[in-house]
């Protein structure tokens, strides 16, 4: 789109719709299929193996772990440590342990939406960071993968079918912020057509540093975290859908065992790379929990976003009910809402993302 397109229309309809109004069909549209299986949680048994099926309270790692050696060949190296008392310790030798040099990513190992993702270069930055986190909690360190293109892949495969396919690819990217010599953070946030109207995503985390006035030419990204409703721009990215990108990422996932549903995030050298289907690294792999997230393109309409909505958590239905059918157990109702408690209960403990 031009830039006269791009003023007129920064933000879709809904972007930043509060989620107790943008999630109510859908959370209607799950009780109505749940109702209809007669199990609320059958979306659970989608992917057998995770914890509520990556709905929520699920572990990072714990998914990572079951990778086969073609899956694992494609994931970023990563390990665990806990926090408290001697995380640095901790977290050096993990590190050690498992080939990671810095610069590094930390974050929690139970979370979700980028809360708590922090982008580390040195010991004494993780030194500083540590503390930040609640003590005894697990925290994974990850090798910060340098490319320039990130992106949602949607991976969806029944249990009976041989081949899964891609339903949704977006782009994630980072707002940056270019100096002129004379205007302050603040004032350039404020007078970008799309920042300037949610300037509550990017000022509390430069708190202090709003007054700065960036030299001419200088760059600032406002947010490191890929994650929409914490500053991100996604934009979608369906065209870029090639047969080799999906071949590649059936053959990834199905090393995955019993993985049949869910969003696997990655970082490529280029688009290119990517419809080759060459060089994914992948950042995480999430489940019955993720969305097919180009629906937050500023282009898609509330039509579309709630048409693939729906269509998504069909899916999760008929997977879940197949699963269930071989023998697979659900969590119940209870098991889903204990472990959202959990991980509602660790997400407000987290620091904020960088």
């Amino acid at each position: 789109m031009s830039k006269t397109e791009t003023e007129q229309n920064p933000l879709s309809l809904f972007e930043f719709w509060p989620g107790s109004i943008f999630y109510t069909p859908i959370v209607l549209y799950w009780i109505a299929m749940g109702l209809k299986y007669r199990d609320l949680s059958i979306p659970t048994a989608a992917n057998p193996r995770i914890e509520t099926g990556g709905l929520c309270g699920e572990s990072k790692s714990s998914i990572l772990d079951m990778a086969g050696p073609v899956a694992k060949d494609a994931i970023a190296p990563y390990a665990i440590f806990e926090s408290g008392f001697g995380s640095l310790e901790r977290a050096l030798t993990a590190m050690e342990q498992s080939g990671l040099s810095f610069p590094v990513v930390v974050k929690p190992d139970i979370g979700c939406n980028g809360t708590g993702v922090k982008l580390v270069h040195t010991r004494e930055q993780m030194e500083d960071v540590l503390p930040q986190f609640p003590d005894n909690v697990a925290l994974m360190v990850q090798e910060l993968i340098d490319y320039p293109v990130e992106a949602g892949l949607f991976y969806i495969r029944h249990p009976d079918q041989t081949q899964g396919r891609i339903t949704s690819v977006t782009y994630k990217e980072a707002p940056v912020l270019t100096g002129n010599g004379r205007s302050t953070i603040e004032e350039l946030i404020m007078r970008d057509p799309r920042m300037g109207q949610v300037p509550q995503l990017y000022l509390p985390r430069l708190a202090g540093r709003e007054k700065t006035v960036l030299a001419e030419g200088e760059r600032l990204p406002l947010v490191f975290a890929g994650n929409h409703c914490k500053g991100s721009v996604f934009r979608d990215g369906r065209a870029d859908t090639t047969p080799e990108l999906t071949a590649r990422l059936d053959a990834i996932m199905k090393d995955v065992p019993d993985f049949y549903f869910g969003r696997v995030d990655v970082k490529v050298p280029s688009i290119e790379a990517l419809q080759r289907g060459e060089d994914l690294r992948i950042i995480e792999i999430n489940g019955v929990g993720s969305e097919a997230i180009h629906i937050w393109d500023r282009r898609t309409t509330l039509w579309e976003a709630y048409r693939a909505q729906f269509s998504h958590y069909r899916q999760t239905f008929l997977i879940g009910a197949a699963n269930k059918a071989r023998g697979w157990k659900t969590s119940g109702a209870f098991g889903m809402l204990h472990s959202w408690r959990k991980q509602r209960r660790l997400l407000a403990s987290y620091p904020m993302n960088d």
